[in-house]
């Protein structure tokens, strides 16, 4: 019902940047809070940043300073810039969106889209 598909992973070097992008399509009535997570091998999915509709973000403290979070609401897409990128970054990133869909708007449901490699070389 909401497809959610990233584009913009790759290979870089530390300290380079890579922006990320996430277009929502689909039978949506409310596209709200989206965010980014990332997985990296053997370690839990851990959350990246989100942002609501009205553009309040939140990181997690190891991205602060180095990643931005943005979005186009009339686009359905969120954005992630990435600087100053550290080996330690390296991890699958997944865009997330919480979102009501026509055929039931009582209920507000995770979205998840099938992720993009980031890789950070030394």
């Amino acid at each position: 019902q909401v497809q959610l598909v990233e584009s913009g992973g790759g290979l870089v070097q530390a300290g380079g940047s890579l922006r990320l992008s996430c277009t929502a399509s689909g039978s949506i009535f409310s596209l709200n809070t989206m965010g980014w997570y990332r997985q990296a091998p053997e370690k839990q999915r851990e959350l990246v940043a989100t942002i609501t509709r009205l553009g309040f973000t939140n990181y997690a403290d190891s991205v602060k300073g180095r990643f931005t979070i943005s979005r186009d609401n009339a686009k359905n897409t969120v954005y992630l810039q990435m600087n100053s990128l550290k080996p330690e970054d390296t991890a699958v990133y997944y865009c997330a969106a919480r979102a009501v869909v026509t055929s039931n708007l009582k209920v507000m449901t995770d979205y998840w889209g099938q992720g993009t490699q980031v890789t950070v070389s030394s």
